[in-house]
């Protein structure tokens, strides 16, 4: 199966089907995509994502990003959420070189699980209720907001930590020809010392540092964001395989 989809205007748009589960089954192809900005869809992209037949979008950007570069165009059928799951801006005066990229966006991400509690409860809902009909989250670049909802709903479908860190960095292929574009898009903007990167070790500390506070992911979405054990149970009905020898 085919992971990355390639598209003009957006660079980091992909499946995240083919992970093992830790029942034996795995995670479904093209029933979950994870994305940068759908904002920027046209032309022929636009057919190449009709084709996904795509009937739930999760957007997980602040409601200003929206207005200023645009949502994935309005289509029948097509259910769009905006849950914008970032509660405070980035504060780059934190950053440490000592520490490096990892710690610094490990630390965001940490923000995002204390600030977003409610919405990242709907967006895992949401996702749970979507039956049989392919999902796609995205944010702006689709790694960090993206990454930490995405790292939460493969630890409920029961995907190890390894995959699940494998799976984050792998918007580090796309981060070269997202960088280009977005300078493009945005002549004279100013970029922060972690744009566009994906370093596995950020999700492996984000990992360690969820499991210091919580225990696992798994126990942050059941004891902070409340998701009942129903919905985990419809989510992982919806993302899984029906049986090992279905994948």
């Amino acid at each position: 199966m085919i992971r990355h989809i390639k598209f003009a205007s957006i660079h980091n748009f992909r499946d995240v089907g083919g992970y093992a589960a830790d029942d034996g089954r795995s995670v479904r192809w093209q029933r979950l995509y994870r994305a940068d900005s759908l904002g920027w869809l046209a032309g022929p992209d636009l057919a190449t994502f009709h084709a996904l037949k795509v009937k739930t979008v999760i957007d997980l950007r602040h409601p200003h990003e929206v207005e200023r570069n645009g949502r994935v165009p309005h289509t029948e059928g097509l259910r769009y959420h905006n849950l914008p799951v970032e509660g405070r801006p980035w504060d780059f005066s934190v950053f440490d070189p000592g520490l490096g990229v990892p710690r610094f966006l490990a630390d965001r991400y940490l923000e995002v699980t204390e600030d977003g509690v409610p919405l990242l409860r709907e967006a895992v809902e949401t996702i749970a209720e979507a039956g049989n009909a392919p999902v796609v989250v995205h944010c702006a670049v689709g790694k960090d907001r993206t990454g930490v909802l995405t790292a939460l709903v493969l630890s409920l479908a029961g995907v190890a930590p390894d995959d699940i860190v494998a799976d984050y960095a792998l918007t580090g292929l796309a981060t070269e020809r997202f960088i280009v574009d977005w300078k493009a898009r945005h002549p004279g903007a100013l970029m922060g010392p972690c744009f566009g990167l994906a370093p596995a070790h950020a999700m492996e500390l984000f990992l360690a540092d969820m499991a210091a506070r919580h225990g696992s992911l798994t126990d942050y979405c059941s004891d902070v964001l409340k998701v009942p054990a129903e919905t985990v149970a419809r989510l992982r009905a919806h993302l899984l395989t029906e049986s090992i020898s279905a994948g």
